[in-house]
């Protein structure tokens, strides 16, 4: 008998899945590079009105993530998919007609609602132009993070599509990276773009990449079963998980055909199933406890540099630092390789070989507990830190989102992914808020604590509270779940 080659489509689809998360988190950094040395001084806002921002993004993106895994399962990946990108595209780009509304709305030129603004209350005082613009940002981070919300429901959904149990940690962890990826493009391209044209345009052009992806998913994308693609061989390997028998039908003068019998579908289970179950809250809770850390190192890191260390984000020793910390997070790629190693060769389960993985990981970031102290070295001894940190919450989230794949049926992954990503959301909420009053409250204090002074103090306090996040979070999901098992509805 002659045996089929297997084709190797479902890493063209884990390509498209990076390249979305690589736009998602370019996107999303965009603000973080500008406020504080381009809108910031036009506008007069202090950390405690960033924070306000960033706290009021992940609260959105915490209620869509709520109705975005539904949402997805609904449509389905491709069309889910294709929805969530184009909605946030849109949020990116209206960020670079916040300036335009401001001074529209408080009467400052003539603009679409300059009439009614002036007709109403005159020329705005400067605090009124502080609150105006917040509330024009806060609402273009609105439509952003309702898009957004959708990226890693559909991502995750995808994976568990085109890949088996084994190898869905692996794939998770390639396009994680795309976080990465658009950390490490994000400083090297956006502060250049907002000095050379302005900070509007930095917002345009980020925001439009994402219709260009669009256009290639609308024709890569299809499931692996009806994909031109995808042959026989690659897709009884995807489905080796769900397959009850192979029937092998041997023609003479032809390539063997393999009938691949599989397990029929489970119906889709209901939020108030979902919420009923011990996995969702062990997911869900281990998700608020490490997603606000990335997202603080994500949104505060530039701020960081600043105003510790004097670098705005033009200054190229800033875009040098930002680039190496996250080419240095790009080590999470081994946390896609480490539990393959421990299922495989150690005969694990797949849950049981996640978490023995998640543990390894969580003991890295208590690196950040000397970040601030050994500071005053040089700048690069918190930036190499704050990189391995963020490696390890890489190749953290790409195990968390993998034990999804491997104790709920197809139907319901989307949907708990959301839930999880609600949590998360909500945790990021509470430490970016609570890092902008953090910041302002230490700088007019002058709070000392453990040699270290003013806003260096409220960066210890908070990259303390990061260190020790994923253990804790660990010991909660690994007491809730101790063992494997799946959920059957």
């Amino acid at each position: 008998m002659i045996k089929e080659q297997m084709t190797r489509y479902r890493w063209t689809i884990c390509a498209m899945l990076f390249f979305a998360t690589t736009v998602n988190y370019l996107d999303r950094q965009v603000l973080s590079l500008t406020w504080k040395d381009f809108i910031g001084p036009e506008f007069g806002w202090t950390n405690t009105h960033y924070g306000l921002i960033t706290m009021c993004f992940s609260g959105f993106y915490a209620l869509a993530m709520l109705f975005a895994g539904r949402f997805v399962d609904w449509l389905d990946t491709k069309k889910g998919y294709l929805w969530a990108i184009g909605i946030w595209s849109v949020g990116a780009c209206l960020h670079a007609l916040c300036g335009v509304a401001t001074e529209a709305w408080a009467g400052l030129s003539d603009g679409w609602v300059a009439g009614a603004a002036q007709a109403a209350q005159g020329v705005a005082t400067g605090a009124n132009i502080v609150t105006i613009s917040v509330i024009m940002f806060v609402f273009a981070r609105l439509v952003l993070a309702l898009g957004e919300a959708g990226n890693f429901p559909a991502a995750i959904k995808a994976t568990a599509e085109y890949f088996p149990k084994k190898d869905r940690g692996f794939a998770t962890s390639i396009f994680n990276a795309g976080a990465q990826i658009g950390a490490l493009v994000a400083p090297l391209s956006i502060p250049f773009i907002a000095k050379a044209w302005g900070w509007e345009a930095s917002f345009l052009i980020i925001g439009a990449l994402g219709f260009v992806w669009m256009g290639f998913w609308v024709f890569v994308y299809k499931k692996p079963e009806q994909s031109p693609h995808v042959n026989d061989t690659e897709l009884a390997y995807i489905l080796q998980d769900d397959v009850v028998e192979e029937v092998v039908v041997a023609t003479p003068g032809k390539v063997v055909e393999v009938d691949i019998i599989v397990e029929p579908a489970q119906p889709k289970m209901t939020f108030r199933q979902c919420l009923t179950q011990r996995q969702t809250w062990s997911f869900a809770i281990g998700k608020f406890l490490t997603d606000g850390v990335w997202w603080f190192y994500l949104f505060w890191a530039p701020a960081y540099l600043s105003s510790v260390y004097g670098m705005p984000s033009h200054d190229p020793r800033a875009q040098i630092a930002i680039f190496v910390l996250y080419a240095v997070s790009m080590l999470s790629l081994i946390g896609g390789w480490l539990p393959t190693f421990f299922i495989e060769k150690k005969g694990m389960n797949p849950y049981a070989g996640r978490m023995r993985a998640m543990l390894i990981f969580a003991f890295f970031p208590l690196l950040a507990l000397l970040a601030q102290p050994l500071g005053h070295i040089s700048y690069w001894v918190p930036v190499i830190i704050i990189g391995i940190a963020g490696a390890a919450h890489q190749a953290w989230s790409a195990n968390i989102f993998s034990t999804i794949g491997d104790m709920f049926p197809k139907s319901a992954i989307a949907t708990i992914t959301g839930i999880g990503g609600m949590a998360g959301g909500l945790g990021s909420m509470l430490i970016q808020f609570g890092a902008g009053k953090l910041f302002d409250h230490c700088e007019i204090t002058g709070l000392q604590l453990w040699g270290c002074e003013g806003i260096e103090s409220g960066y210890l306090i908070i990259f303390s509270i990061c260190a020790v996040a994923y253990l804790v979070g660990w010991v909660v999901m690994k007491s809730l779940v101790p063992k494997f098992k799946p959920v059957i509805v």
